[in-house]
């Protein structure tokens, strides 16, 4: 990789490094303290956010090191990569299949309006949720159990799958099962709800309670498919790349070039840098519930300097109205004289 490549690409790595833990961190303390967040796909949500936050803080910095503090001695296969490599394709998988039964949920509270408590109890979600980690878990200790390996690549400065031909079969179900399967499930499911909310604004729609009925506007219903249509495109142009590019070195038996590589890498990466953003950016109650946050986060620091300051001029007040408070009980309790 040429020097000026390799520099830009660690650049780009600190970038979205920086913005995936800010991210998520803001998603996970919105989740966690805001009790009007909080939904039944809550556990989903904070796995999804788990998972990008721990590469953002373990693989991204890990590629960032390796290109920008160059030369330097590559890793190896020692055991410092075969971890970096687990965790890179552990963290992938679980992140990719929680956003996708995030998307599940979401689409059966419409296919399946009248018994979508029932069928999505607590219970089934914990189920669920451990699911995803168990298969997650067994997908990434494949390579070193020995079907397929983790190896360093100098073209993306970090251990990962080896995409060589030796391990086609490996690369090949990773590609389909842990990566293809749930982002067309993700894609489809969210395309289906856009569907559903595009005819649904067509014709409108009463909402009714105790009191009274009203019309629910049609753009209600087409800011709420924002997301879903943001995170399907995100899914497809950040993972596309890196798959054609691993399944295009795996059974072609040559190196892409190194820009290919970088840039491919880094977009995948970048995907768990987006994914708290755009739930932030593009729903209207995330908006809410980060603005009064960020604004009285402002003011704490604000106001941190100028508190020894104000403290004084706050106690004068205080002292004279509780002068006039006693002056007057003690007029009021003084015993009048005879006139």
């Amino acid at each position: 990789m040429a020097d000026g490549v390799r520099t830009l690409y660690g650049a780009l790595m600190l970038v979205s490094g920086a913005a995936c833990v800010c991210g998520n961190v803001l998603l996970l303390l919105l989740l966690l303290l805001n009790a009007a967040l909080r939904s039944d796909t809550l556990s989903l949500a904070l796995s999804a956010a788990v998972s990008d936050l721990a590469l953002g803080l373990a693989t991204v910095p890990f590629a960032a090191y390796h290109s920008l503090a160059w030369p330097t001695r590559d890793p190896g296969d020692g055991a410092v990569c075969q971890g970096s490599g687990f965790l890179f394709l552990l963290l992938q998988t679980s992140s990719l299949h929680s956003l996708a039964w995030t998307a599940a949920d979401r689409f059966s509270e419409i296919w399946l309006a009248l018994s979508h408590g029932a069928v999505w109890t607590a219970w089934r979600r914990r189920g669920v949720l451990l699911a995803v980690w168990a298969f997650s878990v067994a997908t990434a200790a494949l390579p070193l159990l020995g079907f397929g390996a983790y190896e360093y690549s100098q073209q993306r400065s970090l251990c990962g799958l080896s995409f060589t031909p030796e391990n086609g079969n490996m690369v090949a179900a990773w590609a389909a099962v842990a990566v293809a399967a749930p982002i067309l499930a993700a894609c489809g499911l969210n395309g289906y709800v856009v569907y559903v909310a595009r005819k649904q604004a067509r014709r409108g729609t009463f909402t009714c309670n105790e009191l009274h009925c009203y019309y629910v506007p049609a753009n209600n219903y087409l800011r709420s498919s924002v997301v879903m249509v943001t995170t399907s495109v995100c899914l497809l142009v950040c993972w596309l790349p890196y798959i054609s590019v691993g399944l295009y070195e795996t059974f072609s038996g040559q190196e892409s070039p190194a820009v290919t590589a970088a840039l491919s890498t880094w977009l995948v990466l970048t995907s768990a840098a987006l994914n708290p953003w755009i739930t932030c950016l593009t729903q209207t109650r995330y908006r809410a519930a980060v603005r009064p946050s960020i604004r009285r986060f402002i003011q704490m620091c604000l106001c941190s300097g100028t508190a020894l300051e104000s403290r004084p001029q706050i106690s004068a007040p205080h002292l004279d109205s509780a002068n006039r408070i006693s002056m007057t009980m003690t007029t009021a309790t003084r015993p009048k004289t005879p006139t």
